[in-house]
């Protein structure tokens, strides 16, 4: 696409910001001033105004919360699944988010290409190691696996917290592939 038809952010229509209903564009409105764009995710799921409203309030319930994961943790779970889901929207718009909370403009590439090479600690390597099987292989999660992560000083609240944001990110990440989300041009950059 050229520049003066750049392609669109979903395959399915995309509302205008005045037809849309007011709690969703105050929502809008109140992303784009604080980050100085709207993020795709933001316009694509507007066209279901229900779904948008149950996924942002999960979204926020998991990734927002105080908790023992920190902010970035919770990012490279996302940043993590989402490689291996080939979510393109996803590992591009979190993986800004995580080198912004991770203060480290490499993070993210590595965590995406192969977190077990990643410059993390090997308790955020078991964390995603735990994140990965819940999101490819969750029918085989067992007591073993939470042993895993106990060693590691995890708490029962700590791994449903991983658990949510890999499950809730695998059903993200499917939406983002069937609606073509295109990522923002302005995430490429950020935190570099």
């Amino acid at each position: 696409m050229s520049a003066s038809h750049p392609a669109p952010i979903s395959r399915f229509p995309v509302p205008e910001l005045h037809d849309m209903p007011e709690d969703i564009r105050q929502r809008i409105v109140a992303v784009q001033e604080k980050s100085g764009f709207v993020p795709n995710v933001f316009l694509t799921l507007a066209y279901r105004p229900d779904e948008f409203r149950a996924f942002f309030a999960y979204h926020d319930a998991l990734m927002e919360k105080p908790g023992n994961l920190t902010k970035a943790e919770r990012e490279m779970i996302v940043v993590a699944t989402s490689s291996v889901n080939q979510c393109q929207y996803c590992v591009v718009a979190h993986g800004a988010i995580l080198r912004i909370r991770a203060k480290n403009p490499l993070i993210a590439d590595q965590v995406a290409t192969n977190y077990r090479k990643a410059d993390i600690t090997e308790r955020q390597k078991a964390m995603i190691d735990f994140a990965m099987k819940v999101s490819q292989t969750a029918h085989l999660v067992g007591e073993a696996d939470f042993d895993a992560l106990k060693t590691h000083g995890f708490t029962e609240e700590d791994m449903w917290d991983i658990a949510g944001i890999s499950a809730f990110f695998g059903m993200s990440n499917r939406l983002a592939n069937v609606t073509s989300m295109r990522p923002n041009a302005e995430f490429y950059a950020l935190g570099r």
